[in-house]
């Protein structure tokens, strides 16, 4: 069966998606050339993303989107499997969204170019200015009403296990006072592990958990705190940072608690 699976994949799936994805690289370029990107990004790519799935043959189940506010932006939180996490979160998340991407896929011939025409945001992390830029570029998406996906590992594992999440994410979820959404990518490894490349997939289920948003934590003005006397800037700023803390180790601990047990617990990823 795993024979005629790969010549499937050679002969048939390969070609024609190969096909589809120019097609869509170029209809997302032009599109967004033209004007609305918030549609062209999103929409075609989805579909594309679907294609992708479902052309290989591998089964994808969702579940939690009736948790999610049609109307609310979200930074959306996820654990980093494998290159197929992107076109399950594309395909199924059912929101449209901006990513936070490595910067080196900006040089993919035609995807970098059509990622870059519908908004989405390259992470350089070459120096703090660079970084900086990069959480600018962040802010003023969601401040756009524009919901965000970031994978805080920021690379994928070469285990199948977690490794440490990063700070960027929540902070700006704090700082705009927006729901945290952690999701749970299971199956992705196994269609497509990190040592193997771009080579033939395995036939493996793939799994989608969107979990209950975390809302953020209250908080009252500078301000209104001096008038009421209650704790100085310092002491504010170490409270702010207590809250990323928690909501990015809750976040950690429910995407973990849904994956399986072979894949539980840390494991450093020396690519972070």
């Amino acid at each position: 069966m795993q024979i005629l699976y790969r010549l499937y994949q050679l002969f048939i799936a390969a070609p024609l998606l190969l096909i589809v994805t120019i097609v869509t690289t170029l209809i997302t370029i032009i599109g967004c050339t033209l004007g609305k990107a918030r549609f062209w990004g999103y929409y075609p790519p989805m579909v594309w993303s679907r294609l992708m799935c479902w052309g290989f043959l591998l089964p994808v189940r969702v579940q939690g989107r009736e948790l999610l506010d049609k109307k609310q932006s979200y930074v959306f939180v996820a654990n980093h499997q494998g290159v197929y996490d992107i076109f399950l979160v594309y395909g199924f998340l059912g929101r449209s969204f901006r990513w936070m991407m490595k910067k080196s896929l900006r040089n993919m011939p035609l995807i970098g170019k059509a990622c870059e025409s519908a908004g989405h945001i390259f992470v350089d992390k070459s120096g703090p200015k660079a970084i900086h830029k990069t959480y600018e570029q962040g802010r003023q998406v969601l401040k756009h009403g524009v919901s965000l996906v970031v994978f805080p590992e920021g690379a994928r594992t070469f285990t199948g296990h977690m490794a440490k999440f990063r700070r960027g994410a929540f902070q700006l979820a704090d700082e705009l006072q927006l729901p945290v959404v952690p999701v749970t990518i299971d199956g992705c490894f196994d269609v497509l592990p990190r040592q193997r490349g771009f080579f033939f997939l395995t036939w493996h289920p793939m799994k989608l958990i969107i979990h209950e948003p975390i809302m953020p934590e209250a908080r009252t003005s500078l301000k209104q705190q001096e008038d009421q006397h209650e704790p100085s800037e310092h002491q504010q700023n170490t409270e702010r940072n207590e809250a990323v803390r928690r909501t990015l180790e809750l976040s950690y601990d429910i995407i973990m608690r849904d994956l399986p047990e072979r894949h539980q617990g840390f494991v450093s990823n020396p690519d972070q």
